[in-house]
């Protein structure tokens, strides 16, 4: 009897393990399907963002030129959207880690000054940066979630200011042990939040209230999610605020300074590199991916021949280019693998300038892919400008075109 009952009571505690494991099972999907839909969505920002540049580069009227501007200005916000989507429901199922890799704060902040400026015209606002003296030249963190964090607060700045201006001041303060502590300030003159709204704010699905909510629109996710980011980052996200005369959003981070840079390439090797025209093997298996960095790679100069498996860039490489362009994602064996293979191919073959590709931006990724054997690992979307940058410093090395 005593066993009977035992069992009895064992019962509903499996069942509630079970619910346990089923739920944390329910949450780690929206993540993952999240992960492939971010990367689709970027190949397809990849497009817009090129495109864009290329146009704003081309022979155009000033006006033109703008809107090309524009369009280049929107896609990078669409990326930063993306981030943070894949963000708030990784934090949701316990699975958010953030990348630690070197990179340049000032340039980081000028690129948000750019947008911020775009943003802000529209609207008639006036746009300011201020840039700190003491700024380090080199940190160590997440540069991608840092950005769409703050692309994040400077939305919703020009969102809610309908006159005067938007301002984004960035400095760093000594935080002892090699690290800095990074604050990002975000100001506008808008309609400003009481403290009971402000309780509300970083509530994830809640706007600061109904009004505004009915106003403004808006999911009111980004903002609880800008905030665990900077949690993750050693810091805080606060706000301080005056109803009816602004807000300022101090979103602030505690990171490790990065090491003094490394002898460069010469200025002189790296302009001919620039300059050569080069055979380029690019594996991609997104049609649309494809069109892209064909019309990318073109317009740099190079030919570029393209398949779409691993085992065919595999099987391409041993007939020798000058670089190869690899997504990660890949039908068949992904492009570590085929990066691996190629490497074993020995010779001038296996040395050939390989660099990675992908729409993730999972923790590990970028040490995965130079472990695999890449020169080097770029995020989509990608920009001409990234292309270029990142084939003459893989390419630097090698002087015999094909």
């Amino acid at each position: 009897m005593a066993r009977a009952r035992n069992k009895q009571k064992r019962k509903p505690l499996r069942r509630r393990v079970r619910r346990r494991g089923a739920t944390r099972s329910a949450r780690s999907v929206p993540a993952g399907a999240l992960s492939v839909f971010a990367h689709d969505m970027r190949t397809s920002l990849t497009g817009i963002l090129a495109l864009g540049e290329l146009l704003a580069s081309s022979n155009l009227g000033e006006r033109e030129r703008q809107w090309a501007s524009d369009i280049k200005t929107s896609a990078e916000h669409l990326a930063a959207l993306t981030t943070l989507m894949v963000d708030a429901a990784k934090a949701d199922a316990g699975s958010l880690t953030l990348q630690q890799e070197v990179f340049r704060p000032r340039r980081l902040i000028e690129a948000l000054g750019e947008t911020l400026a775009v943003r802000a015209q529209t609207k008639g606002l006036r746009a300011a940066v201020k840039i700190a003296d003491g700024l380090p030249e080199r940190l160590i963190g997440d540069a991608v979630r840092l950005r769409a964090a703050l692309e994040n607060l400077i939305d919703n700045a020009v969102k809610f200011t309908a006159q005067g201006s938007v301002e984004l001041e960035a400095r760093a303060n000594p935080a002892g042990r090699g690290r800095a502590q990074l604050h990002c300030i975000v100001r506008d003159s808008g309609i400003g939040l009481t403290r009971a709204e402000i309780k509300r704010l970083f509530r994830p699905f809640a706007q600061a209230s109904a009004d505004i909510a009915r106003r403004y629109g808006g999911a009111g996710l980004g903002l609880s999610v800008v905030k665990i980011l900077a949690k993750r980052m050693g810091g805080d996200l606060t706000v301080s605020s005056t109803p009816g005369r602004g807000s300022a959003f101090d979103f602030s981070a505690v990171l490790p300074i990065g090491p003094a840079e490394a002898q460069e390439t010469a200025p002189t090797r790296q302009s001919a590199m620039l300059a050569r025209r080069l055979k380029i093997l690019c594996a991609e298996d997104n049609p649309y991916g494809r069109v892209i960095l064909s019309t990318i790679l073109t317009e740099l100069g190079h030919r570029v021949d393209f398949v779409e498996s691993g085992e065919q860039a595999v099987a391409a490489a041993a007939r020798g280019y000058d670089a190869i362009l690899m997504d990660v994602t890949l039908t068949g064996i992904d492009g570590l693998e085929a990066t691996r293979r190629i490497r074993v191919l020995g010779g001038k073959l296996g040395a050939t300038p390989i660099i990675g590709i992908s729409g993730h931006s999972e923790p590990g990724d970028r040490e995965a892919a130079l472990t695999a054997g890449m020169n080097a690992y770029l995020h989509k979307p990608l920009s001409p400008s990234m292309l270029r940058e990142a084939i003459a410093a893989a390419t630097a090395t090698s002087s015999n075109p094909r």
